[in-house]
Order: structure tokens, then sequence, then C-alpha cells
């Protein structure tokens, strides 16, 4: 099994901000050879604390660019159950067939089982349950290339407590995803999951900056390279035999 010599296409979802954990995965794949077709939701990172990173998306365009890569910034709303559709035409249209999805999106709004709202709970399950699974719907329909070299690799997290919607969500789309692995064989996808395990990418408070660091016996929080080191090599031919698999890639985070 062997990649065409031509670069690989990679959509990655998620990319919003240069210091989020979606960039970091687009940067390492653009670096070892990968065209990136990445998208991002601005109205999402209006509503979150951090708020929006002015012109992010072309310092990360720019930056892949400088890597090597031909990058195609996608804006889309995962809500919107055409987004999927959508995607993967403006990314085959411009780069070519998808080789490799990589699911970084998120919807994550802290709440616990008292004060979540219907709205939050619906959206939170929209967005990382339905649409996970109507991407990879999309990417199956559409996949083509030397059998064994599909990739699907999505991030999850096992954190639930005060944080119900986001995290059961995330266990839907771990089920989803892994199911990819049985249900997609005879098209030679591999389907991954990932739990990056603590990552500060801006949302920390300092006393969950400092919990971090204490229940992590390397004594450090990871970084969005920790876990594109791993993406990166499930996407290469050297992760072929890495197939259904929940991986914690979390230096040991209790």
């Amino acid at each position: 099994m062997t990649y065409p010599a031509e670069r690989p296409v990679a959509l990655v979802t998620g990319v919003g901000r240069t210091v989020g954990i979606g960039a970091g995965i687009a940067r390492r794949l653009a670096a070892s050879g990968w065209d990136i077709a990445f998208t991002f939701w601005t109205a999402y990172d209006e509503r979150m604390r951090w708020g929006v990173e002015s012109g992010a998306t072309d310092e990360i365009t720019k930056e892949l660019m400088e890597l090597g890569a031909t990058a195609v910034p996608i804006e889309a709303d995962l809500v919107d159950t055409d987004a999927p559709e959508r995607i993967f035409a403006t990314a085959e249209e411009q780069l070519g067939k998808v080789t490799a999805l990589v699911m970084c999106h998120c919807e994550s709004v802290d709440s616990s089982i008292l004060d979540t709202s219907i709205e939050s709970f619906d959206r939170h399950f929209a967005i990382n349950a339905r649409a996970t699974w109507l991407l990879i719907r999309e990417y199956a329909r559409r996949v083509a290339g030397p059998h064994g070299t599909g990739r699907i690799v999505a991030l999850t997290s096992d954190h639930t407590v005060h944080n119900l919607p986001y995290g059961a969500s995330k266990g839907a789309l771990d089920r989803i995803t892994l199911a990819a692995a049985q249900e997609l064989s005879h098209l030679g996808v591999t389907a991954n999951v990932i739990n990056p395990g603590p990552i500060d990418t801006g949302w920390m408070t300092d006393e969950i900056r400092t919990a971090g660091i204490q229940h992590t016996p390397l004594g450090r929080l990871g970084t969005p390279e920790d876990t594109a080191n791993l993406v990166e090599f499930l996407c290469s031919e050297r992760g072929q035999w890495v197939n259904g698999q929940l991986l914690k890639s979390n230096g040991g985070s209790a």
C-alpha cells in the first residue's frame, strides 16, 4: 500500500484559531506532504469567551502554504445538514479527492445535568455527533484511491461532569467513528478516535491549568503538536495497522 506520487488531500475540521489543536494538526500534515482543506466557523468563536482571532484563517492558510501545501479554507456551520456535502464538494473541486478526514470540530459549552438547556443539548449533539456521522458518510460516498490508504480520525474527550452535553455527545462521536472501522472496511479505510487529554488552547482557567499539570505524570500540559504527531502517524502508511481504536494521547493524565 502506497500513496500516490502527488500530495494526498486531508480535510481537517474545526481549524478556527492559530493556537488550536486543529491548526496544529493541519500544520503537521502539511509538513508531512499533505494538501489541506480545513473548515472553520467564526460564529462559534464569537460566542466563546476567547472571542474571534482576527486574521486567523489567513494566517493559517499562509503557514500551510509555507510548508508546501495547497490550502483551502472553508467556512461552514456543521449544524447545517447540507454542510458536509458542500465541504467535500469544495475540497474536491480545488484539491482533488480527500484521502484523510480528521475531525477536530466541536460545540463545547460547560453546563451540568441541572442547568443544561434543551437548545444547548441539541446543538451539542448536532455538531459533535450528527455532523460527525454526516461527514463520515459523505467521505465514504466519495473516497477513492488505493485500498488501505483511506483514513478517518476524530478527537474526543472523557470530560462529562459539569460538561454534560459536550461529554455525552463526544461519547456518541466515539461510537460513530469506531463503527466506521468495521462498516467501511470494504473501502480500505481505517477509523480511530484520539483523546488528547488536557491541552490548553486558551480555554483553561488558572485553576484548571494547575490541576492538569498536577494530574499528569510528566508535569506539563499537552500541546497541539502532541496530538498532531499521533494524527500524522495514523494518517501515514506506517499507521495502517492501527484501526478501530480509542487512543489516549494524554501524557498519562489521571
